[in-house]
């Protein structure tokens, strides 16, 4: 029964790697996900939502802060999680682990501040994983960003790290578990945060389930493509192992599947389904051979800003708010989630704070899902920039690229680069400029990512520190 004068609580779901197309309901009919299919239905489905990079601590933090990596200053994946799981110590041999986000605002601690009790089960992979950060007071995190489905760390609300033998997924679903069972039916409201490490590699067959992987023995995926490498040194799924990598890419996904259906299952028992705000994506897209690629925005070098590596899945559903079975067109992005979220619940965003996103709740309200809004996204890894729009694609690499322009409308698949092709100069001068003009009102120069060497190998210590026996990338 809904409680009108309570606050809504909130469930975000957050996979990692995971394709905008890896759904059912996306399209990907070979692929079982019946409770996001069911979300789906019961809510918006978005699909030209944008993470802010393709690559998944920079993204993370984007999501968290709703600033651009070039505000925060995480400009690739964080390097063993800044922990060393041998002895306790942070990687890059600092005197302490770093916490990335220090001093800066997230959503959750402004959602802290007006009375929800916040909570965190999987992945966190913005610097010291031990210590409960952000405002949340149930912390139960993977140590690095991604491992072993059946051999990893932990810290289960306690800075004592723990090894974990129960397949990981699992492991997280039932913390999140006893995050409901203790806050569910609270005064206060709650936001859970249930970060997976699914569907991240490794996808080894003897750390899946076996009922769920033989799931799709028979299966032939011919939904996915079967392409040449990429010429950027991509690596596609050879016909020898495209089977196995794709067969457990699908286990991890329908294994998380299922195990959303068990959180979901819970607010049911709890009464509370009604009163929750439900939110799923991912940090970041994923090719899974497409464009012959494996991998994000880090599949190849120079770094992709491709379809797949730049657009995430983005499910939001609630009862009685957000209309059901919706198919949204419209671009948005992941840095827009912090004014959204603040704008939902009728709070107000920290001032000062220079923010790029804008709030889509008209959006969530149903109003204006055709995809006319004459908005631009951006999307930055490094020195690598790129600008959306509906028709236009613009990516620039710093300094000398190289660049691309692609007509969306006539080439989806960006197939055909038109820099330096005759009759595309006016677009391209325009987007480039549009590019340069938006990070311009927001880039803070100690943290620009332009000028920094990112090659997509990971981030060890902050772009703010200077000192000579210390590097931030690898």
């Amino acid at each position: 029964m809904c409680d009108e004068n309570k606050s809504p609580n909130i469930l975000i779901i957050m996979s990692d790697d995971q394709g905008p197309w890896a759904m059912n309901c996306a399209g990907t009919t070979e692929l079982h996900t019946p409770r996001l299919d069911q979300l789906a239905d019961q809510g918006i489905r978005f699909e030209n939502f944008f993470c802010a990079s393709p690559v998944c601590s920079p993204a993370r933090a984007s999501f968290l802060t709703g600033r651009i990596p070039s505000q925060h200053g995480i400009h690739d994946w964080i390097k063993s999680g800044n922990i060393d799981v041998e002895d306790n110590i942070t990687w890059s041999g600092a005197d302490q682990p770093i916490n990335y986000l220090s001093g800066m605002t997230g959503f959750t601690d402004v959602l802290a501040q007006n009375g929800y009790i916040c909570g965190l089960s999987g992945k966190w992979h913005l610097g010291d994983s031990a210590t409960a950060q952000k405002s949340h007071t149930f912390w139960s995190t993977h140590s690095l960003g991604g491992d072993s489905y059946t051999n990893y760390f932990v810290f289960n609300n306690s800075r004592e790290m723990t090894l974990q033998k129960q397949y990981v997924t699992d492991f997280f679903t039932d913390r999140a578990i006893d995050f409901l069972d203790k806050f569910g039916e609270s005064e206060n409201p709650f936001c859970l945060s249930v970060h997976y490490t699914a569907p991240h590699s490794p996808w080894r067959q003897e750390e899946q389930p076996s009922e769920i992987w033989n799931l799709y023995n028979d299966v032939a995926f011919d939904s996915l493509p079967s392409l040449p490498p990429h010429d950027w040194n991509g690596w596609a799924p050879s016909l020898e192992n495209r089977r196995q990598t794709i067969q457990g890419y699908f286990t991890t996904i329908t294994a998380m599947d299922m195990a959303i259906g068990r959180i979901l299952d819970k607010l049911e028992g709890l009464g509370v389904s009604e009163d929750t705000l439900i939110i799923f994506t991912s940090d970041n897209g994923y090719n899974m051979g497409h464009h012959g690629i494996l991998g994000k925005g880090n599949g190849t070098y120079p770094l992709n800003m491709y379809e797949e590596s730049v657009k995430v899945p983005f499910i939001a559903c609630h009862p009685g708010r957000i209309p059901p079975s919706i198919v949204n067109k419209d671009l948005l992005s992941h840095y827009d989630f912090m004014p959204t979220i603040l704008d939902y619940l009728g709070l107000e965003l920290p001032p000062d704070l220079n923010l790029p996103g804008t709030s889509f709740v008209p959006v969530l309200e149903g109003k204006n899902h055709n995809g006319n809004q004459s908005v631009a996204i951006c999307d930055e890894y490094g020195p690598t920039r790129m600008l959306r729009e509906k028709e236009w694609k613009y990516i620039h690499r710093y300094p000398e690229g190289p660049h691309e322009l692609y007509n969306l409308i006539e080439d989806p698949e960006e197939n055909h680069n038109l820099v330096g092709v005759s009759g595309y100069h006016e677009p391209l001068i325009r987007l480039r400029a549009d590019l340069e003009k938006w990070f311009s009102q927001y880039v803070e120069v100690g943290s620009d990512g332009v000028n920094q060497p990112v090659t997509g190998r990971g981030q060890i210590d902050t772009i703010s520190i200077n000192h000579d026996e210390r590097v931030a990338f690898v």
